[in-house]
C-alpha cells in the first residue's frame, strides 16, 4: 500500500494530492520516537470534513492515527494539535476515555507541519441522536455511556494532571458570549432581531455557578467511539476546541438536541416520542449527569441552553461569510450557515418563555 490507496478500515480514503505525507520521513520519524513501533508504514487518510487532516498509520501489525495540521498559511492559534496532543495525554493519567498518545513532533521539517501520534481505537461512531442503527433496548445504555464520559471528564482535577495552564479559570461565559460577540458583530451579514436581544440580555443574566473543569467544547454523539459490543465510550475524540471552562456549559452543548426539532443541520429530538424511542428524557438524562457529578441539580438551564444556541448561531454567521468571500463553498458549509437565524430565534424564544 501506498499513500494512494486506502486500508480497509472504514471511513478511510486515499491521501488528498495537498495532504500527501513523506513517508520516509515519517517512518525515520516514529523509528526514532514511537514506543516500541516496528514495520514499515502504509497511510491512508480519514474522509470527513476535519479541520486538522487525519490519517491512518498501519505498520508491525498496530495501527495509529495521526493528526496534523493543514499546510499553508493559519490563523494564529488555530488548528493546535500541540493542544490535543497535550490535553489527551494528560487526561491518560485518568478514568476519562482517551486514545493514548505516543509523541508530537513540532520539527516542520518532518513532514512540513506539526502532528502527534496516537492509538487508532478500533469501534463503533453514532452519527445521530436518534440511534437508528441499534435497536430501541440499546439506546438507554448508550446515553449512559454518553454521558458518563462526561462526567468523568469533568471530575478529572486539571490542577492534578498538570492543566492548570491549559485556559484560563473563571468567567468562561462571559469571555465566551464577548467573543462570539465581537465575532458576530465582525461578520453579520445581515442584523436580525433575536440575535439582538441575545447580545443584549446573556450577558447581564449570567449565572452565579462558574465552577471551571477540563471541557471538552464539542461533546456530542459522533465524536466519541464506542466499544464494538458494549454501550461504554473508549475514546473521546476531536479536542480543538477544549479548554479550562464551565462543565455546566459543556454539559448542556451535550443536551442541545433535546432542544432541537427533527431534520436538518442540527437535527434533534424535540416534539419526538423519546420514550417510544428508548432514548431518556432530557430530565433522566441530566440526573444521570448530576448523580455522576455530585450535584443535586442544575440551575439557569435555560441560560445555557441559550447561550450555546447563540453561539452556534455566530458560528454560522462567521460561515455564511467565508462562502460570500469564497472561502467555503460546499454544502454542508452552506447547510451550516443557513441555521444561524433559526438558532438565534429559538434561543431567544427559549428567553421570551421564561420571561412572559
Amino acid at each position: 500500500m501506498t499513500e494512494n490507496q486506502t486500508s480497509s478500515v472504514p471511513g478511510t480514503q486515499a491521501v488528498q494530492e495537498k495532504h500527501q505525507v513523506d513517508i520516509s520521513k515519517l517512518q525515520t520519524w516514529m523509528e526514532t520516537n514511537v514506543e516500541s513501533f516496528t514495520g514499515t508504514i502504509e497511510v491512508s487518510q480519514f474522509s470527513g470534513g476535519q479541520s486538522n487532516p487525519t490519517f491512518l498509520l498501519e505498520a508491525g501489525g498496530k495501527t495509529y492515527v495521526m493528526r496534523r495540521k493543514p499546510p499553508g498559511q493559519l490563523l494564529r492559534g488555530a488548528h493546535a494539535v500541540d493542544r490535543e496532543y497535550k490535553v489527551l495525554t494528560a487526561l491518560g493519567q485518568t478514568d476519562v476515555p482517551v486514545p493514548r498518545t505516543y509523541a508530537l513532533c513540532t520539527d516542520e521539517d518532518v513532514l512540513g507541519t506539526w502532528f502527534y501520534i496516537m492509538d487508532y481505537c478500533e469501534g463503533r461512531i453514532f452519527w445521530a441522536p436518534h440511534l437508528e442503527e441499534v435497536s430501541k433496548g440499546e439506546r438507554a445504555a448508550i446515553y449512559e455511556g454518553m454521558v458518563d464520559a462526561l462526567a468523568r471528564l469533568h471530575n478529572a482535577d486539571y490542577k492534578d494532571i498538570g492543566l492548570q495552564d491549559f485556559g484560563r479559570e473563571g468567567n468562561y461565559v462571559a469571555r465566551q458570549i464577548n467573543t462570539w460577540s465581537k465575532q458576530y458583530r465582525a461578520a453579520a451579514t445581515e442584523e436580525f432581531e433575536p440575535m439582538e436581544r441575545l447580545l443584549e440580555w446573556l450577558p447581564e443574566n449570567i449565572p452565579a455557578d462558574d465552577k471551571t473543569t477540563v471541557i471538552h467544547g464539542d461533546f456530542r454523539l459522533d465524536n466519541m467511539i464506542f466499544h464494538p459490543t458494549e454501550p461504554r465510550v473508549i475514546a473521546i475524540l476531536d479536542w480543538e476546541l477544549s479548554t479550562l471552562g464551565n462543565p455546566l456549559a459543556d454539559f448542556n452543548y451535550n443536551c442541545l438536541p433535546y432542544s432541537m426539532p427533527l431534520g436538518g443541520r442540527f437535527s434533534g429530538l424535540l416534539g419526538q416520542d423519546i420514550d417510544g424511542m428508548g432514548i431518556p428524557s432530557g430530565d433522566d438524562y441530566i440526573a444521570m449527569y448530576c448523580e455522576r457529578t455530585g450535584r443535586s441539580s442544575i440551575d439557569n438551564w435555560d441560560f445555557y441552553t441559550a447561550f450555546n444556541m447563540f453561539r452556534l448561531s455566530a458560528i454560522a454567521e462567521g460561515i455564511m461569510v467565508r462562502i460570500k468571500n469564497g472561502t467555503a463553498a460546499n454544502a454542508e458549509a452552506m447547510e451550516t450557515a443557513k441555521t444561524a437565524r433559526p438558532l438565534a430565534e429559538r434561543a431567544w424564544g427559549i428567553v421570551e418563555s421564561k420571561l412572559l
